[in-house]
């Protein structure tokens, strides 16, 4: 500043000297012109300047700072240096913001910045996606305008963050979100939107769970201990220990195949229990699980194997065989004596195997076989478990298909049977053409 004042007085000072010459040499009135015409020459000098300054701060925020002479010429080179930093503080600011922003684009979960007022800053793209928010129209406007929802209105009134609230989603009223509001700076808050929609299922399917696994075990253990006491406290004839004993007999086994259907859907579950790979011929299994169907028929009903294509197939033979044993044996289950029943493998032209189960049976009608694999999950609960099924048999099926990644086909129609398809993968078929030309021969 002081080199500034000592340039500043140069121009007086040249003015005061040339004015004191002209006094000696004309005069005064010589020298009152030269200082009138010096102090206008200063005068016009600075509001040149102070025109192009004003111009400059009145003009656009990026316009270039003017040039100056004399004193001016310090002083602009003070504001451009100091233009030059603030550009570079706000270079940086929109980076870190920018970087913010791409940063909380990538987030899985919708983030939406509020400012004091509640009032829409700026979102991610699946906040816009989950909360069917468009910052073209919605930039500036309240929050509980556009989440309409009644928990979430009190939840912002009240002001305790602590906790996060679940609603539905404005983009999908099936999707559940989590909303938590976490604030930040001075006063502005984050708005959080999780997707619980999965977590809130799983939740559900294990309350389900345990309900269904306690309502199973419900009902034998009730009619043990019933005949426990009766045989107890009375004295029964022989005939009816007897039937007694049988019946509790029946009902502990229903248990124990319970706790086995359980198990293996444990096991089929774990992530510690890879799919034992092994190969092995498809005829033999069907034959065996042929064997057993007749077993469980008793004779009542026509049981016939067609094996269109000999094959050897790459995978697990127990739980393929359980997965298609599962399939015969609800097949004889639910068909009425007298019924047909037949099984069959094909290889398809795309090189897929196809083992099938028909059967003549009661049928399901269509509403009902998108849940037919769901655990527990019975159209008629009185006659499955008199037909002897724990309800996870088809569960199993779906589980063993998704470790050999196979496919479950079925077509159904109430009152005339069922058509349950199992599609394994070409990987994991394999034709046997010379067993299928000594076999012809």
């Amino acid at each position: 500043m002081k080199a500034v004042v000592r340039q500043g007085l140069i121009a007086p000072g040249i003015i005061v000297v040339i004015a004191a010459i002209a006094w000696a040499v004309a005069g005064s009135t010589a020298a009152l012109f030269v200082v009138t015409i010096g102090a206008a020459a200063i005068v016009a000098f600075h509001l040149v300047h102070l025109q192009k300054i004003s111009d400059w701060a009145n003009g656009p925020l990026d316009a270039d700072v003017p040039e100056g002479r004399g004193e001016w010429s310090q002083l602009f080179a003070a504001i451009y240096r100091r233009t030059r930093v603030r550009s570079a503080y706000e270079r940086d600011l929109r980076h870190v913001i920018e970087r913010f922003q791409q940063a909380a684009s990538a987030i899985p979960d919708g983030i939406v910045v509020l400012d004091a007022a509640n009032r829409i800053d700026w979102a991610n793209p699946r906040a816009l996606a989950q909360l069917a928010l468009d910052l073209r129209q919605d930039r500036g406007q309240p929050i509980v305008n556009l989440v309409r929802q009644p928990e979430f209105l009190r939840y912002v009134d009240a002001g305790d963050y602590a906790a996060s609230i679940v609603v539905p989603s404005g983009a999908d009223p099936r999707r559940r979100l989590a909303l938590h509001l976490v604030p930040f700076g001075a006063d502005q808050k984050l708005l959080m939107a999780r997707d619980v929609t999965e977590l809130e299922a799983v939740a559900r399917m294990r309350r389900d769970f345990i309900a269904n696994v306690s309502h199973e075990l419900k009902t034998p253990l009730t009619v043990i201990s019933g005949f426990v006491e009766t045989l107890r406290d009375l004295d029964v004839d022989e005939r009816q220990r007897r039937r007694f004993l049988q019946m509790m007999d029946e009902q502990a086994k229903n248990m124990q195949r319970l706790v086995a259907d359980l198990l293996t859907l444990s096991a089929l579950e774990s992530d510690q229990n890879p799919v034992h790979e092994e190969r092995f011929a498809v005829e033999p299994m069907l034959r065996a699980l042929l064997v057993d169907a007749r077993a469980l028929s008793k004779g009542q009903h026509e049981i016939a194997l067609d094996v269109g294509d000999a094959a050897t197939l790459h995978g697990s033979r127990d739980e393929l065989a359980s997965a298609f044993g599962n399939l015969v044996s609800n097949a004889v289950r639910y068909t009425s004596a007298g019924g047909a029943i037949t099984v069959r493998w094909r290889i398809d032209p795309d090189g897929s195997g196809v083992f099938s189960v028909t059967d003549t049976g009661i049928g399901v009608a269509a509403e009902y076989l998108p849940r037919l694999t769901e655990r527990f999950y019975r159209i008629d609960r009185s006659r499955s478990r008199a037909t002897g099924g724990t309800g996870l048999g088809l569960a199993i099926v779906k589980h063993v298909l998704l470790r050999h990644q196979a496919e479950l086909e079925i077509e159904s129609e109430r009152g005339k049977g069922s058509t349950f398809a199992v599609r394994l993968p070409a990987r994991r078929v394999e034709r046997d053409t010379a067993a299928r030309a000594m076999a012809q021969a």
